[in-house]
Formats: C-alpha cells, structure tokens, sequence
C-alpha cells in the first residue's frame, strides 16, 4: 500500500486530494514538523531534504509534493491532460509554476510576516510583493477558463488549490477581493467530497500547535533569538 508521510500544510495536503480523488488506497504517516519529526533519521532516508510529504509506494520513493502528483498522476492515468507534446507543455509549465514559484514566495512571506525576528521590513516587502504578483497570475488565468489547463479538472488545479487554502495567511484577510477566480476555484474544489475527506485528515493526529522554542528550532534552526 502506499505510504503518505503527511503533515496539514499546504504541499501534503493536493497530494492527499490527489489520493482521495483517484480512490488510490494510502496509509497515512504523520511527521509532525514542529516537534523535529522530519529530521528523524528515518525519515531522512525516504526525503534527504527533510520536508513533507513524502510517498513510498513498494520500491519507488517520492519527495516533493509536485513531483509526487506526476508519480501518482502516471501511476493512475488519471487527472492529467491529453497525450500530446502541447497539452503536456502546458501541464508542466504550470506545475513548475505553482513548484517555483506559488510554493515558495507564499512560504517566504509566510515566514516573514509571521515567524522571522525583526528586522524584516526588506523581506516582508519582497515576498509579500512576490507573493502577490505569483497569485495574480494565476487569478488571471483562470479569468480565461475554469480549470488551469481549460476545461477540465487536473492535478495542476490540486496543487493551486494546496496552497489557495492559505492565501488569506499569506496575503491577509482582504486578499480575495483581488483574487476572485482563484477563490472560484478553491470554492469549488472544496465543494468535492476528495477535497472535504483530504482536509478531514488534519483530525486524525494531534498535531503540535504552538510555536514555542523547539518548534522554532526544528522548523527555523537558522534563528537564534
């Protein structure tokens, strides 16, 4: 059976739709990221890089939540675009566009607006205004078209849909009035009974909360005040 090592954040949480909306079955493996479950030894050999998620699925081992969406994605043969060079351009193209840049400038600004010591003024402006110019492309893509690649649900929308969840956290409270298609596209993804049963997962571990001194340590090694 396939093994999902999981933690309710954004890049876990499209692999687990992907899971739940292609009936794949999955043991779910909690790493619990603020107590330093993702240094554990063990779990450095299945992802070096010490993130999650991770998938192990009988000999093949996948890290990176993109790259684990393809894996399942050919596994299945579903959720993907027609099999031709121009339907599967675009497909990676926007995969590595949520890849490089939606996950990242989210996750810095998120880091720097909410975790980071002072001073941060710079930071805060640069990812903040990554952020923001990262999202506004894709909310005008899907001013064109429903769905990511056009008219049909794939696992490109997944993966916006991961980190859509968070953009309130990561661009502040007023951010949908500028993101309106993007939160179409949440909206509606939520409404899918994969997306609700992948979002009930966060329930089926305690999961540490606070942001004491060994989460900060273990997620944040880098700061020392």
């Amino acid at each position: 059976m396939i093994k999902l090592y999981y933690h309710p954040s954004p890049n876990p949480a499209k692999v687990a739709l992907f899971l739940e909306e292609a009936g794949l079955a999955y043991e779910l493996i909690p790493v619990d990221t603020r107590k330093g479950d993702q240094h554990d030894p063990a779990f450095l050999k299945i992802n070096p890089n010490a993130k999650t998620p991770a998938l192990v699925d009988g000999e093949a081992v996948v890290f990176d939540s993109n790259a684990i969406l393809l894996y399942l994605a050919e596994k299945s043969g579903k959720y993907l675009p027609a099999d031709n060079l121009n339907a599967r351009g675009e497909m990676y193209s926007w995969l590595m566009f949520v890849a490089t840049g939606i996950g990242p400038y989210s996750g810095q600004a998120v880091h720097f607006k909410h975790f980071a010591p002072a001073p941060k003024d710079y930071a805060v402006a640069r990812y903040n205004f990554e952020a923001w110019r990262h999202w506004t492309i894709i909310n005008d893509r899907l001013a064109k078209m429903p769905y990511m690649l056009g008219n049909e649900y794939t696992l490109v929308d997944m993966a916006v849909w991961g980190w859509a969840r968070a953009v309130p956290f990561i661009l502040g409270n007023e951010a949908w009035e500028n993101l309106p298609n993007v939160k179409r596209l949440l909206d509606e993804i939520n409404e899918r009974p994969a997306a609700q049963r992948a979002e009930a997962l966060k329930n089926k571990h305690c999961y540490k909360s606070e942001m004491d001194a060994e989460a900060r340590k273990a997620m944040f090694p880098q700061i020392t005040q």
